[in-house]
C-alpha cells in the first residue's frame, strides 16, 4: 500500500531559508520534504514548517491536496512560512493553537 503523494517541487526560497536558519546558534534544521518541508528544533521543541514563496503563500493552489489533508488531520502543530525571519518569529514566540494560515 502506498502512502499519500506529495509535490516534488521545492520552493525557490527554501535553500536560502535553510542556510539562514543553520547560522543561528541553538537551531537545528532537517529538510524532510514530506509531508512538509522542514523540521526545525529550538530549545527542546520541534516545529513542522511548510515553505512557500511569498507570492504563492495565500493562493490555494500553492498548497497541494495532500498537504491540505495533512494540515486537516494532523493534531500537532504545523505552520506555513515564507522567510527565515518568519520562522525565527514562530520558534522564538512559539506556536499559537491554530491551524496553518
Amino acid at each position: 500500500m502506498k502512502g499519500p503523494r506529495y509535490a516534488k517541487q521545492v520552493d525557490d526560497n527554501q535553500r536560502q531559508i535553510v542556510n539562514e536558519l543553520k547560522q543561528i546558534p541553538g537551531v537545528s534544521v532537517c529538510v524532510i520534504g514530506q509531508p512538509v518541508d522542514l523540521l526545525v528544533g529550538y530549545q527542546a521543541r520541534n516545529f513542522l514548517i511548510e515553505i512557500k514563496r511569498e507570492d504563492k503563500r495565500d493562493r490555494p493552489s500553492a498548497v497541494t491536496k495532500a498537504q491540505r489533508e495533512f494540515f486537516g488531520s494532523w493534531t500537532g502543530q504545523v505552520r506555513i512560512a515564507a522567510s527565515a525571519e518568519e520562522i525565527i518569529d514562530l520558534i522564538t514566540k512559539g506556536y499559537r493553537h491554530a491551524k496553518p494560515k
